[in-house]
């Protein structure tokens, strides 16, 4: 018979309660602050959910209604410089932090419950919830992203988990400085299932991370009770699959959250790495809105009423008035004074004549502020040396391609402590799959990140760590087709976050890929990304094709305060070409276009190795083309001057790429074109393009699938033949 042995998780999984003796010993001054906090922000979210019920919002409203104590709670014990951030829900967790990070806890609320800088705080979140110019994220952020980051307030989040791969981000980068700053993630029940949270999870252990896992478990995801979507409803578990510690508490409880708070952050602050607590709440009203969950009929009024006899400030005015720390006159004048004070922050931002309120016509965002933001203005650049490889005066040699991609990452990392990296093997195999990375690891050991294959996570993290403002992370992705599987951090995140957050928010992160067709990889590795990045604004594309322009513009790219996808081709890995060999210091432009061989019959537009393939094709077949190496490929990153001037040259344009026709970057490029430059079109542009299918392992197939030699000179003849000029290919 098997022998059968009981196995234990190491990671302690405790329950915290508090005691008479634990509320006693916070005396008056701890649990009027707790009181005085609770009222605050209950008191905002009645008044918005009256502005919402009056159409005075626009969006949802996820009121916080009944989870207040898990906030209040855990805010009590933090310091100034922790960090939170939080899910669509999550006006509660913003209030508290951004409150205490003013000083309500220095208030006595029967002498002042909200002065001025309390009532700025208020103003300031309602205005942007409501979509005005004075709001934290000038109006843009609204109910679900709100950001600020001076108290500590990392963003709130409507992708369900999205923002917990950012807080891991930002835990490595203040544990990184030294500092002894914990960050929170909160989180509810839905976002516990997310695979974001799951990888983060284990990335947070491994890296040992000051990252709590804040999960306000309030039974409901919108209607799916937490019974139906995990086979244990104590979502505290999850962390022992991670090794990491939990703590289950009662989140009506503000003085147990606190006191699992405190023994969190005692052991984040000795480096001890993350910590879960599981904060049991519930939310008095439906998903959105002002309604009961039990007008929708998937809960009962009894189980309402249960659970709202357990009111956190009910609980806590109980405890004072039992102890004769609060009157009744007391509580009637916090209760009265918070409310008036959110009566008087609405009326700030609304007009009542006519005796219905509307929102003051001048507090609204101009329309024209609507793109505003979306990218930096490059300001960085000022006093960049820019350097062309045609007037370069430095020492050029021939090098592997490859090689000069490790080399100038050594310089910059050499001189940058900020800069760090990350991905999956990039420590070992000399440098990576292909040596981008050789030697790196060696040098600079803890700025070198080995990543298990959680790409979601890990993009998170470097988004997060970029956010935070002390490291510019450079995040390899192996191949260009696993950003699919970290698409939510890629573009939902990175990509739109300093718009997103008012225009205020540099995202100095740089993404390394590479195309892979002709590798026989098949048709989840050999995708080219141009096309997909160029439909998500705030990426900017650079797409170097020889050495000189990799090293200007990956510097470039590294000084950018802009998110940047570098794409590199394997192709291009192994050729040898001039590269500089005693200085690398130099910078070349985004958005800056090279013409590589002047021609007069047609202008050629490509990028990576196809702008070799274009050069050789025209010089051994005669064609008159004139070849623009692109290099900056994002909406903002086109050289319209460079490439407009060529047009009113050659009248004619052929746009050449390797990848599929499906998610191709000329159909945009095209577009453009002939909007801008119809007039001087002697004829449609013309595009090289692969074709419908992904390619696939077999090479023959891979090679009917994507772009090359044979298809360039087909295209090349028929611009020449629609022309009007005779055809004599050279054999």
């Amino acid at each position: 018979m098997a022998k059968k042995v009981k196995l234990k998780h190491e990671a302690p999984w405790i329950k915290i309660q508090s005691s008479a003796e634990d509320w006693t010993n916070l005396g008056r001054s701890g649990l009027m602050k707790i009181f005085h906090l609770l009222h605050l922000i209950r008191a905002f979210e009645q008044e918005l959910l009256q502005l919402e019920k009056e159409g005075l919002t626009h969006g949802p409203v996820h009121s916080s209604i009944g989870q207040e104590g898990g906030a209040v709670g855990s805010v009590l014990a933090m310091q100034a410089t922790d960090q939170m951030n939080g899910s669509h829900r999550g006006h509660h967790q913003f209030l508290a932090k951004a409150l205490a990070y003013v000083g309500v806890f220095e208030l006595d609320p029967c002498q002042n419950a909200a002065p001025e800088h309390i009532k700025e705080v208020l103003q300031k979140t309602l205005a942007e919830i409501m979509g005005l110019a004075q709001g934290y994220c000038c109006g843009r952020g609204g109910s679900m992203h709100l950001r600020w980051k001076d108290a500590g307030c990392l963003g709130t989040n409507a992708i369900v988990g999205g923002g917990v791969p950012l807080a891991a981000g930002v835990a490595w980068s203040r544990k990184h400085q030294n500092s002894n700053d914990a960050v929170f993630t909160c989180y509810g029940d839905g976002s516990a299932h997310i695979g974001s949270v799951q990888e983060s999870l284990n990335l947070a252990a491994i890296w040992k991370l000051p990252l709590c896992f804040f999960v306000e478990n309030n039974g409901y995801a919108v209607a799916t009770t937490v019974a139906e979507s995990a086979p244990d409803p104590r979502l505290s578990l999850r962390a022992a699959g991670s090794s990491i510690p939990a703590f289950l508490v009662d989140g009506m409880d503000p003085v147990a959250v606190m006191l699992a708070t405190k023994e969190a952050l005692k052991h984040m602050r000795a480096g001890k790495g993350p910590v879960m607590i599981e904060a049991e709440v519930y939310r008095y009203l439906h998903h959105s809105g002002g309604f009961a969950g039990s007008a929708f009929r998937y809960r009962s009024k009894e189980e309402e009423e249960q659970w709202k006899a357990r009111d956190p400030l009910l609980r806590v005015a109980m405890e004072m008035k039992e102890r004769k720390w609060l009157t009744d006159a007391e509580e009637e004048q916090i209760q009265n004074d918070v409310k008036a004070a959110m009566i008087e922050v609405a009326g700030r931002l609304t007009d009542g004549q006519y005796g219905k309120r509307s929102i003051i016509e001048s507090l609204w965002p101009k329309p024209e502020f609507c793109d505003v933001g979306i990218r930096g203005d490059l300001s960085e650049f000022e006093g960049a040396r820019f350097v062309e490889q045609s007037a370069f005066t430095g020492k050029l040699e021939p090098r592997k391609f490859v090689d000069i991609i490790a080399d100038v990452m050594h310089k910059r990392m050499e001189e940058d402590p900020r800069i760090f990296c990350l991905g999956e093997d990039i420590h070992r195999l000399k440098g990576g799959t292909n040596g981008a990375t050789r030697g790196l690891s060696e040098r600079f050991t803890n700025r070198v990140l080995p990543t298990p294959i959680t790409e979601n996570s890990f993009v998170g993290a470097g988004g997060g760590a970029a956010m935070d403002g002390h490291f510019r992370p450079v995040i390899e992705l192996m191949y260009p087709d696993f950003v699919l599987v970290a698409a939510d951090q890629v573009f939902n995140q990175i990509s739109r976050a300093r718009h997103m957050y008012g225009g205020q928010t540099p995202m100095p992160v740089v993404l390394r890929t590479k195309v892979a067709m002709g590798t026989g990889y098949g048709s989840q590795h050999s995708m080219d990304p141009a096309g997909l990045y160029f439909n998500w604004p705030g990426w900017r594309i650079v797409a170097p094709s020889t050495p000189y322009d990799y090293v200007g513009l990956m510097n470039s790219a590294l000084l950018c305060e802009d998110p940047v996808l570098v794409i590199e081709h394997v192709d291009l890995y192994n050729q040898i070409m001039d590269a500089p060999a005693d200085d690398l210091d130099f910078f070349i432009p985004l958005g800056k276009a090279k013409v590589i061989r002047s021609g007069s019959k047609f202008t050629v537009l490509t990028y990576l190795d196809m702008v070799h393939q274009c050069i050789n094709v025209s010089e051994q077949h005669g064609f008159d083309a004139e070849v623009i190496d692109l290099r900056s490929l994002d909406r903002a990153g086109i050289d319209w001057d460079t490439v407009g001037e060529s047009i009113r040259k050659t009248n004619n344009v052929v746009i050449v790429e390797q990848g599929s026709v499906t998610a191709s970057y000329g159909g945009n490029l095209s577009d453009e074109i002939q909007k801008r430059f119809f007039d001087y079109l002697d004829q449609p542009v013309k595009r090289v393009v692969g074709g419908e299918g992904s390619p696939s392992v077999s090479k023959v197939l891979e090679n009917a699938t994507t772009a090359g030699r044979d298809e360039i000179i087909e295209r090349f003849s028929e611009m020449v033949l629609e022309q009007g000029q005779p055809l004599q290919l050279v054999s």
